[in-house]
């Protein structure tokens, strides 16, 4: 793997993943260097469909078809492809051969990018759990494939909870630019109607309680997620652990503000400053140190506590899901 493709791929890191790229900074170089592979790769089969001005449908599917097929060494069409797309891939297929990647999940994460084009509304979490699939479960699969987990049997479930909570968060998170930008809505329909909240209300930002009442719905469902996911860190390999273990805490980090804006992240900034994602790399590197133990370490420094405290207020919430219970 040249150096070029991993500058090219670590730039668009660092450009947009912010939060994830604190965390991957501190993998292992046989780890981190494939990671900023793989965060390229995603970005770049994301941005296809994350414009705010998109291209013709059957462009975008072309376009994602070239992706597929240059990330899976098969004939691709690159002349739709930009000059650090082009090198992206063959950075990403060169870490596929070398890693033995699952073919299988390169198509179930295209697909889910290719569901973005034309679907932009869930019933139900279960319907949105299913685009998470691709979209997350994916992700985190081909990551733990480039970790080399021994324990893949035991450490599978709570990865799929991991990654899902990190893209609940920013579905959170974003809830109006998704809408406002993108036509898109995130946050089930079931969520909506239970605390009577319009679509119309999340473009106009018109933060009201019921809209309160959603958000909290949906951080208690991605906390629960996090418990089950960040359970499972000890059975990664020690030398990435506690990667992931601030991963979790950066991201979980957002629900303290989102709590602190009084939920209002339609009108609101949510984001994290330098300064904040420094002092939690520093706190949760002293309760790793003092502990020894993610999961312990994740609850001394994250904004989640080791009991759904939310679920507990208010049985209006949704149960955990059935992969989580």
């Amino acid at each position: 793997m040249s150096s070029e493709p991993i500058t090219t791929s670590k730039a668009i890191h660092r450009r947009t993943g912010t939060t994830f790229y604190v965390a991957t900074r501190l993998l292992p170089n046989r780890t981190r260097r494939a990671t900023y592979v793989l965060y390229a790769f995603f970005r770049i089969a994301d941005e296809v469909v994350d414009q705010e001005d998109p291209p013709p449908v059957d462009q975008q599917r072309h376009k994602l078809n070239a992706i597929r097929a240059a990330a899976k060494g098969e004939s691709a069409e690159t002349s739709v492809l930009s000059a650090d797309e082009r090198e992206v891939l063959d950075a990403f297929r060169t870490l596929a051969e070398r890693n033995d990647l699952d073919s299988d999940e390169i198509d179930v994460f295209v697909d889910a990018m290719e569901q973005d084009i034309e679907k932009a509304r869930y019933e139900t979490y279960d319907e949105l759990t299913e685009y998470m699939r691709g979209s997350a479960a994916a992700v985190g699969n081909m990551m733990m494939t480039v970790m080399d987990v021994a324990e893949r049997d035991r450490a599978d479930p709570h990865a799929r909870s991991l990654a899902e909570a990190f893209q609940l968060t920013n579905f959170v998170r974003d809830v109006r630019e998704d809408i406002c930008e993108y036509d898109r809505v995130y946050l089930p329909r079931e969520t909506l109607e239970r605390f009577d909240v319009t679509e119309d209300q999340l473009r106009r930002g018109e933060m009201t309680e019921d809209v309160a009442a959603a958000i909290r719905t949906a951080l208690a469902r991605t906390e629960s997620l996090y418990r089950h996911g960040v359970a499972g860190i000890r059975y990664l390999p020690s030398d990435a652990q506690f990667a992931v273990l601030l991963a979790a805490v950066l991201y979980a980090e957002h629900h303290r503000r989102i709590r602190a804006i009084d939920y209002d992240v339609l009108n609101e900034d949510a984001s994290l400053s330098k300064t904040r994602r420094l002092w939690l790399v520093a706190k949760t590197y002293y309760h790793w140190r003092r502990t020894g133990d993610p999961e312990t370490a994740f609850y001394a420094a994250s904004a989640i506590g080791d009991t759904d405290e939310d679920a507990d207020r208010s049985r209006a919430f949704r149960t955990v899901p059935e992969q989580v219970a």
